[in-house]
């Protein structure tokens, strides 16, 4: 599989990250490294234990980290926690609808990941 078929696959913006990191080897090898990424991990246990500030901080670094790799619709799914939580917001979803946004930003995370890990496998 190719860097492109690997956004393709995953819902991607090849383009964005090919601005970003102009060579598909550079591409690849970032992209990769997003499987030791634990933003994801310390947004949900953070959602565990209704710690607003650590779903902020999770949800933020993901948002970050997705949009320089082109991983665009998990940057914006995480950036709506972000805004959510973020310090000194009054927040304006009640709690079933963040964990239905968490649930959401799961599932296309877990795609994501399931992705990479086949991309990663053919290298």
């Amino acid at each position: 599989m190719t860097v492109q078929e690997l956004y393709e696959r995953i819902g991607g913006s090849y383009d964005s990250a090919k601005r970003i990191l102009p060579m598909d080897q550079l591409i690849g090898k970032f992209v990769v490294k997003f499987l030791d990424d634990k933003s994801f991990e310390k947004l949900e246990s953070a959602a565990a234990a209704d710690d607003g500030e650590g779903i902020f901080e999770g949800a933020h670094a993901m948002k970050g980290v997705c949009a320089n790799l082109g991983l665009d619709s998990l940057s914006q799914a995480a950036s709506v926690l972000a805004e959510e939580f973020r310090p000194g917001r009054d927040r304006t979803m009640d709690d079933a609808a963040v964990r239905e946004k968490i649930a959401e930003l799961k599932v296309q995370y877990e795609r994501t990941m399931e992705g990479i890990r086949q991309f990663s496998a053919g290298q």
